[in-house]
């Protein structure tokens, strides 16, 4: 609380924060309560989380960290989720031994498995190449990050969608395939339809056409399967299914972030 009241001097508005945190959330029928921290699932954590982590990283990053530092540096962050670039490795590996001891000073804990120094950038493709290895990838907000070179051989970063959230996505419409499959047809393809939207423009970047067609071709398949378990007869061929989509069609995909609107800033 003492990161809220640096903000908030309304007591009513505090005592009714310190309550919202000790009420607990309900999961499966089970009241959970936190003894530290919010709960998980709470309304209010992502928010709070956010005020926390710019008071223990933002702040303490730009105003202590960086002046310290030989080179340029940069934090990006997005809730719980930040990536720290260092113009210099000596700079990143002086931040990662006294990273964790930071948190530590608040609560908090670095992800083991998700916290590790990358080499990253127009010469790690060098570098790489040196010791006989890729360049080394990276995971942020649902995408992966991946050195490349343009047509005239500029560095460049490709982003395509992360294995995880591309698994993960495909299983949400294969659940619901199976649930709705009975669901009169225009409402299915309808549904399917507003999923494949979403999925289009959050992952819709220039260079991320191959997952999403990845998505869309999977997609297509999950709803055959669970459309010829409708009924105990024979399952739809792929050449009534083809017919069947162009009365039903699906959303192709289509890139949502032009290059254009990423250098301007719209």
């Amino acid at each position: 609380m003492e990161m809220i009241e640096k903000r908030i001097s309304d007591g009513s508005v505090l005592q009714l924060i310190r309550k919202w945190i000790q009420v607990g959330v309900i999961d499966e029928g089970r009241l959970l309560v936190s003894e530290t921290g919010t709960g998980q699932g709470q309304t209010i954590s992502p928010l709070l989380a956010n005020i926390y982590l710019h008071y223990v990283l933002d702040e303490w990053f730009e105003n202590e960290v960086k002046p310290r530092l030989k080179g340029a540096a940069h934090e990006i962050r997005f809730a719980d989720d930040a990536v720290l670039g260092f113009q210099y490795r000596e700079d990143a590996e002086k931040v990662m031994e006294v990273l964790p001891k930071r948190f530590a000073k608040y609560g908090l804990t670095l992800h083991p498995e998700k916290t590790r120094l990358v080499d990253f950038g127009r010469y790690a493709e060098e570098h790489a190449k040196r010791q006989g290895m890729k360049p080394a990838t990276f995971d942020f907000l649902g995408f992966t990050h991946i050195c490349a070179r343009n047509r005239r051989g500029k560095f460049m970063v490709n982003m395509r969608t992360m294995k995880k959230r591309l698994r993960r996505g495909l299983t949400a419409v294969a659940e619901w395939c199976r649930e709705h499959r009975h669901d009169p047809v225009d409402q299915q393809q309808k549904t399917l339809n507003a999923k494949l939207r979403g999925h289009y423009q959050y992952y819709g970047r220039p260079t991320n056409s191959r997952s999403l067609w990845q998505f869309y071709r999977a997609v297509c398949r999950i709803w055959r399967k669970w459309l010829s378990r409708r009924t105990r007869g024979k399952e739809l061929t792929w050449e009534q299914y083809t017919a069947f989509l162009r009365h039903h069609p699906l959303l192709l995909p289509w890139i949502t972030r032009s290059w254009n609107c990423e250098v301007s800033g719209t």
